[in-house]
Parts: structure tokens; sequence; C-alpha cells
């Protein structure tokens, strides 16, 4: 790690040579880099990793924008996202600072500009410091704030110590010397939280032992000279704020008036400026780093309009408006010079830069005075961001990102262009390649663009608002036709897609129904898009919607899929205007939720639909039959895949190979296609902490963009598809993957029951006191797989077992002709890791379908009759019949083993009916714990709060049970 002394050493305050560096301390990038180096003239870079974060569009407008250079080179500072950017506006290239897992909730840059310092908020918070010149992280402080994380920090003067304020409901203050090795602030402490939410903290740049920080109504001292971090209140609410008639709505004494506190560079002082003008300023007296005392208090009113933003630089300090007017004060707070005319809007942070101009001002006898001028970067709440000519007092707009949550984007089909839309109204396209903006438009009636799309020959750009319109736009010049403005629907657009011909665009919105558009040919007319009709076929939401073609034909095809679990197709030839045609209507899961559909590649002559779950599956369908023909172990990256687009095939020799980008509730992924279930054949990272709202890849395949939503950006991320196959070739060849899927691995206890299951069901198959020679051979029938499964700990249900059979009875009828009606040990392993629930139920989620089947008793505790349970298990889901019910119970209660023939003899004697003295057994009132405890016979839910092992066949029907009754539309 590079320390601060060795950065003024790299800026040229020793007179060393290059080799000398080097002697003396190795090959460090971090020592032996300059400004230069992290945007160098030639750009080609290596890229490394299956996916790379290319550009950021958009910013954090919460956060401020630093200035490191502006000389040589344009150079800003901000944060996106779980990101921070390092943009030079001279090459207009990105350098992205990629290593937190939360978004960034504040950043600070140290006197020099050379270290920068990123923090976040999560359960898992981290701080990082970078240089800036390389742009490599140098040092990082694991949980220094735990569950809260960061809410603003500071660098001392030296660099050598940084200070962090966390978010706490009793904030903490941890001062670091970040240059060693050590894990533990030097100076801890906890606030009062009577001293409400402290959100600004700083040092005194003439004394590290000194800080401020701040709330909106209140300011607190702190001071490490007595050995302790010590704090003091600067109190004023004896004196009074004089608040006159210019002051802001909604400011008052008491409250939400403080903008930011300083230490002033010159007298032992603390100044506060406020929003309705004012500063008020502390005399800090020598005994204040005691606590004894009140320091006296002046009030000063130094404009009219509402401060927004306060700061010093170069003796001076520094206000900013609601005008979008900057000024400049001395020491005695005499205004020096002002920027009136910079049309900004409202200033939310200046950031100076370090180089600076000597000059000189007029004052008011015109007469010239030696000036130092900074030139600075101005961020605005309207997300402008703007750099300043201090001495010629010319702005120079370097973004304006309209920054808004966005749930839209899309890519052109044949060019480097990308739209995006937001919830201001505001749609742009941007050309990725040269990432400059191409066009925009701004809706005047309509906010709120939930999805956006180009037909497959881009000469359309279809717009879906929250209000339920639906805009057919010119891509060139974002325009339409009156005409072809549709609103059939007062719900939110949220699918939207046309067919491959580009003769028709569906849309399916939160009514939970489709809506169809034609595009309507005339000789004597150019064509012209018309309603074709609108259906509301699911009754839960709609998932996904896609277009296809018919086998044999060139016919388009619509299916829609919904949260129902149903996977409905409409009749597009006999359907008329308004009247859309069904013409089918499957279910495709049992239990699991559906996610999302696309159609799967073309490896075989049949035609499959893929559709992802929420139980981590992925299940491809025959596209004709709808019947399940294979299922499959999603990646499994914390949250189920919501989403997936297949990536073109690239045609470079060699590289012909299908791939399928995904993205869950945060990351966006990569799968190297066909499916098998390998898990190391995907690879994924985070994208947006706060969620990924939609994504969209580029006609090349090379780049893939994702929308944060409430984060308010949108993400290039550029693919590598061969670092992809390097990290699948590490994961090993043929069951070597399959193997780590198993407890314990190939030598593992597990497999080796797995083997000795196996050739069991080979012998029992044959038939266990046969006297015939054994038919040695090193596959089982097909009828055996649901036994084995059994045995191995997963208890498939009736549907699940058919799809068994025809995952394996069809898995080569389209080569062959025939039906496979065994399997060897190695085809059940995949088989197994396959179809298995990908994670055990957990107490939790029996908890849950215990509280639908059950209700409350007296005591508050959930319970379930006796009766209750019987009939459920008889009538719903794949029921059972009365003699299934009795063996299972008979089983699980063990009361084959603990009755004898002399007590069912007594009981024929008595007159009783023994076949359904197992009821007895069973509480007429039944708990959770009884339940699970007594009749299941799973772990007590007091040693097992994780989880579960895989369930019983009784325990999967009453699941299967409870998902049914959940489905059944009333």
């Amino acid at each position: 790690m590079s320390s601060p002394e060795e950065s003024r050493r790299t800026t040229g305050e020793t007179e060393k040579t290059e080799a000398e560096k080097v002697q003396e301390i190795g090959h460090s990038q971090v020592y032996s880099s300059t400004k230069e180096t992290l945007f160098p003239k030639t750009t080609a870079q290596t890229k490394i990793h299956a996916l790379s974060l290319e550009w950021m569009f958009g910013r954090e407008p919460t956060l401020p924008v630093f200035c490191l250079q502006d000389h040589d080179q344009l150079v800003v500072l901000y944060a996106g996202a779980h990101v921070g950017v390092i943009y030079n506006h001279t090459v207009n290239s990105q350098h992205v600072l990629q290593g937190h897992c939360s978004p960034i909730s504040c950043m600070c840059l140290s006197e020099d500009r050379r270290w920068i310092a990123t923090a976040d908020m999560g359960l898992e918070s981290t701080v990082i410091i970078w240089d800036s010149y390389s742009g490599i992280p140098v040092h990082t402080l694991f949980d220094c704030h735990p569950k809260t994380g960061v809410v603003a920090m500071a660098f001392s003067s030296d660099t050598k110590q940084l200070v962090t304020l966390g978010a706490e409901d009793d904030q903490r203050i941890c001062i670091w010397d970040w240059t060693n090795e050590s894990e533990r602030p030097l100076w801890f402490t906890e606030l009062n939280p009577g001293y409400g939410f402290q959100k600004y903290i700083t040092f005194n740049p003439n004394d590290s032992s000194q800080l401020l920080s701040s709330s909106n109504s209140q300011v607190l001292f702190h001071s490490t000279a007595q050995g302790s971090l010590q704090t003091h209140a600067l109190r004023f609410d004896q004196f009074g704020i004089p608040v006159g008639p210019q002051s802001s709505p909604g400011i008052s004494k008491t409250g939400n008036i403080f903008i930011n506190s300083l230490f002033h560079w010159r007298e032992p002082q603390v100044v506060t400026a406020t929003a309705d003008g004012n500063v008020v300023v502390w005399d800090l007296m020598e005994d204040s780093d005691t606590n004894q005392g009140l320091p006296r208090v002046h009030i000063l009113s130094l404009q009219k309009h509402p401060v927004t933003a306060f700061t010093v630089t170069e003796g001076c300090f520094v206000t900013g408006d609601t005008q979008g007017h900057i000024r400049f004060y001395d020491e005695n707070f005499k205004i020096l010079a002002e920027y009136t005319e910079l049309n900004l809007g409202a200033v939310f942070s200046i950031s100076f830069s370090k180089e600076c101009t000597e000059g000189y001002l007029e004052d008011c006898l015109l007469t010239a005075k030696p000036f130092i001028f900074r030139n600075f970067v101005v961020a605005t709440f309207s997300s402008r961001v703007v750099h300043v000519n201090a001495q010629k007092g010319i702005p120079q707009l370097l973004l304006d990102e309209d920054c808004a949550p966005l749930h839209a984007v899309a890519c052109h089909p044949q060019q480097p262009v990308v739209a995006m839309g937001n919830d201001r109204g505001v749609l742009q396209l941007w050309d990725y390649s040269s990432k400059e903006i191409i066009c925009r438009r701004v809706f005047e009636t309509e906010k709120q663009i939930q999805c956006v799309t180009f037909d497959p020959s881009g000469l359309y750009l279809a717009v879906g608002f929250g209000s339920g319109s639906v805009y057919i736009l010119n891509p060139q010049t974002l325009q339409c036709d009156p005409e072809e403005c549709f609103q059939y629907s007062k719900a939110s657009i949220h699918h939207m897609t046309f067919s491959t011909d580009s003769k028709y665009l569906a849309t399916a919105d939160d009514g939970k129904a489709v809506t169809v558009f034609r595009l309507q040919t005339n000789t004597d007319s150019s064509p012209r898009w018309t309603y074709l009709g609108r259906y509301q076929s699911h009754y839960k939401p709609i998932i996904d919607l896609l277009f296809g073609v018919h086998l044999d034909s060139t016919q388009p095809r619509l299916l829609s899929l919904g949260m129902d679990r149903r996977l409905v197709e409409y009749d597009l030839e006999n359907s008329e205007v308004h009247k859309l045609v069904i013409l089918s209507s499957e279910r495709v899961e049992q239990s699991a939720v559906p996610m999302c559909m696309t159609w799967y590649p073309p490896f075989s002559a049949e035609q499959f639909l893929l559709v992802a779950s929420d139980q981590y599956k992925m299940k491809l369908f025959n596209s004709t039959t709808k019947m399940c023909r294979k299922t499959l172990l999603s990646p499994t990256y914390g949250s189920p895949v919501k989403k997936t687009v297949v990536l073109p095939v690239s045609k470079e020799p060699d590289t012909n190979l299908y791939h399928l980008a995904f993205i869950t509730d945060n990351k966006l992924g990569l799968q190297i296609l066909p499916l098998d279930g390998n898990p190391y054949k995907s690879n994924a990272l985070i994208c947006h902490p706060t969620g990924v709202s939609a994504f969209a890849c580029s006609y090349d395949g090379r780049f893939i963009f994702t929308a944060g939503g409430s984060d308010c950006t949108t993400l290039a991320w550029e693919t590598n598809l061969d670092a992809l196959k390097a990290a699948a070739a590490l994961g090993g060849k043929d069951l070597e993957p399959f193997y780590s899927l198993l407890e314990g691995g190939r030598d593992g206890n597990f497999y080796k029951e797995m083997e000795e299951f196996f050739f069991f069901c080979q012998m029992c198959h044959q038939g266990i006191d046969t006297m015939e020679k054994r038919q040695v051979s090193n596959k089982v029938p097909l009828s055996e797989v649901p036994s084995l499964m059994r045995a191995l700990g997963y208890f498939p249900t009736e549907q699940e077992i058919e799809d068994i059979h025809n995952d394996v009875k069809f898995s080569k009828y389209a080569e062959t002709g025939k039906y496979v009606t065994d399997i060897d040990l190695e085809e059940f392993i995949k088989l197994f890791v396959n179809h298995r629930p990908a994670f055990g139920i957990t107490s939790t989620e029996l908890a849950q379908a215990f509280q639908v089947l059950g209700g409350c008793d007296g005591t508050g505790q959930t319970t379930l009759q006796r009766h209750e349970l019987l009939k459920v298990l008889q009538t719903r889901g794949e029921h059972m019949t009365e003699e299934e019910v009795a063996e299972c119970f008979t089983t699980l209660l063990k009361l084959n083993k603990e009755r004898g023939e002399e007590e069912e003899k007594e009981e024929e004697e008595e007159g009783g009916d023994p076949e359904y003295s197992w009821q007895c057994a069973i509480p007429d009132e039944i708990s959770l714990e009884t339940f699970t405890d007594d009749i299941l016979g799973f772990p007590s839910s007091t040693e097992n709060q994780t989880g579960l092992p895989h369930q019983s066949d009784e325990s999967k029907r009453l699941s299967a049970s409870e998902g049914e009754d959940d489905l059944t539309p009333t």
C-alpha cells in the first residue's frame, strides 16, 4: 500500500531517478503512477472478466461531484449505484471504481486530490481508499459501521487520518489511521441521539485533533486533545436567529436550517451557513476542549436568497444558492466576487480544483487586488454538472443526466444505439460507441416511461407509460403520428414486444391483460399501426410476453406467461378487430412461480420454450405440446432468475456457441448453453444493489445494458465469452462439476449411499429372492428412478415424477425415434441434482405453509384440526386415497412396529375397527411442533432454524395441496 508520504515523493518533492524509485520500493503501480496514468492515449486494455463495467449513464443525484483536474485534462469524480466514476471530459472516457456491494453513500477527497475514499450503506458496509492517479484500491476498512454503513467522512489535512460518521441510531464517530494495517480506529465515540441525526463531518485544516459535525439543527465540536474523543455541543438557542421576510418557506429557528459547518482558516471560529442566507459564527474559547463554558455567537446576514451549498477555498468562504448564484466572501464576510449569470438552478455542491491561477480582482474603488483563482465544478439539484472558469466566469456543461428512476432500456437491432426512458418522461438515444447522445425527447403529457422496445427491423420504437398509453415513434426523430398514440388501458404497461416480421406489437399491463396492435398496410397510403384487440387472459400479474414463429411456417405466434402459472397462446390469424382470440391456456408449474421465458436455441430438431421459476429451476417445454421435456438447475446467485435473453451468435470462427444473459434481483450473469445444470458454466456479479429493473443486449452481443430503477443509472457491461469459457473449464470435465453439488463430493458418504441404492434398485427390479442368475448391468429401469430419488431424500410429487420420466424417456427421441427406458449412474446423478430442490425447506417456510392451512387457537398459536388435515390430503392438489393416507400415517407414526398381534386381536374382540386405529394416534389439534417433530420426524424447530431436510412424501403432497389452494381462482 502506498502512503501519503510516497504520494508526495511521486509529485516531485524529492529528486530521484525512476530507476532509484523502482529499486527503493519495487514495481508498485500506485507509486509510479502519474496524473496521465489513468487515461493513456492508447486505451486498448485486455478484459479478463466475463463481464466488465464499461460505462455508467447517469449518477446518484444526492452525492456531490468533485473536481480532480482541470488544466491539462478536465477530470471529475462522482458516483452512482455501487460504483464511483472518474470521468475525463477532455477525452470523454470513464474509469470506474468498482468494489462495493451496496450503494455508495458518501465520498471524500484528500487535500492534494491524490486519495479518494468511498463508503457504502448496508449490512456489510465497507470503506475503500483509492489512488486517483491509477484507480487502484490501496486500503479497505471492513465493517467499520456494521449493519448501517457510513453517512459522512473526511480526510485530515495531512491525509494520514480518516474520520467516518455512522448511520446508526446511536451514531458512532471513528477516526482511523488508514496508512497502517490496524483494524481498529484510533478514537471513537457514540453520540447522544438528542443531538439529532448528524449528516456531515470535517477536520480542522489547521489542527487534526479537532472536528466538526452537524445535523439540520445542531453543530457538534469534537476534540482528541485530551487523549480521548470528546464531544461538545455548540448551542445558540439562547441568542435566537433572525428570520426575516427573505427566509425560505418552512425554515424555522429550531430545525432544518443548518446547511454546512466549517472551521475558520485563520481565527479560532466555527462558521455555519443557514438556509435563510445567514451565517452563525462561534468564537471557540481556549477551554472548548474541556467542554467548559459556552462560546460566543455572532449572527450575520449574507444574502437574501436561501443558501444551499457552503464551502471554503483559498482564504474565501463560498456560497451557492437557490438561484444558481456563486458568491465569494473574505474572512470578514465581505463579498469579493460573485457569479450570477451562470443560469444553473439551485446549487447542490461546489468543488474547487487543486490547480490555481493568479490574477487580480477589482473592488468597489476599482483598485486591483491580487487574487488566486481556482476553477470549480458545480452540481445542481436538477442533476446538471458545470465546470466554471473562475477567472473568465465561463461555464462549461459537463453532465446533464436527468437523474430520475429508470426502468426502460432497449438496444437497436442493427446499430450501436441504446434507448433509455425514466420516470420524468425523458427518452434518450445514446450512441454507446461514441458515448454521445443522439436524440432526446421530453414527453409533455406523459410521465413514467415503463418500457421501450425496437422492432426487429429498427424502423419503430414503442414506448409504454405508467398511464397505460402506448406511443410508436420514429427511432431517428423520436416523433410520432398522433394517430399512433394509443391508450386502451389505464393500467401501467410493463411488457412490450414486436413480432419477428414487425407486423404485430403486443403489450402487457398491470390489469393482467394483453393488447395487440397490427401494422395495417394499404397500397394507396403509408403503413399505419392500428388496434387489434385486448384480452384479460390471466388472473395474476403477467410476468413475460413473447413472440415466436410457428413450426414449418413464417406465421407469428404470441405467448404470455403469468404468475398464475399459466402459459397462454393467442390465435392471431383468426383474431379480428376488438376480438383477440385465445388459442390455448396451459398450466406449466405445480408449486413454483414462473419468472420469465425465452425461446431456446435450436440445439435439436425440436423447438423448446425455456421457462425459469422462483425455485431456481429452468424447464424446457415443447413449443407445440407444452410438455415439460427437461428440468435443469438454474444459476443460484442469491435470488431466482427473473429475465433472460439469448445472446446473438458471434460470426467469428470457433466462437459459434450460444450464451444466455440473465438478471436476478440485483445481479447480471452469463450462462453457457446448452443448459445441463453445471454450476461452473455461469457467472454473475452485482450490477445494481437496490435492484435491476430491466436489461437489454446489443445487436452483436458485445454489450449488455442494465437499468437500475431507483438508483437512476444505466450500466453498460462488456462481455468476454472466452473468460466465461475458461472459468467453466476450471470446474472440471464430465461429472466433476456435478460431484461438487453432492454433499461431501465424489468421496463423500452421500455418493457412496447413492451407489449402494443404485445397485440395490437393480436387484429389486430382478427380484430380491430370485434364484436365477443375476444380470449384471450399469443401468436401472426408468420405473425404479422415483424410488431411488426417495431413498436419497428427495420426495417428488406425481407431476414431478412424470417430468422425470419425460426427461429421460424423450431425451434421444428426436435423434433416434426411440424411447429411453433405462438410465446409468452418471445420468442419474445429473438427473438427481437437476430435479431435487435447490435448497432444503426452511422452518420459516414450513411455518408459513402451516399458517395457510391452520387457524389460531385461544392462545394465539397456529393449530390444525385433525379432520381438516385429513380432508385437505384427500381433496386438494394431488389428492390421496383413504388407503394411501392410512398407509402414510401408519409408517410415519411407526404403528406397525409398535402394535403387536395380541393388541390387534383384542381390538377385534372388543368390536373396534383396527383399520382406522391409526387416527387415534393423531391429536385432535395439531400444532406446528407436533406436526414437524412427532409426525414428520423433522429436527426440532428450536434446534434447526436455518433449514430442514427434504420433505417426506406426505409433506410434499401437503405443500402441493397448499399451492393448489392458493391458485384456485375465486
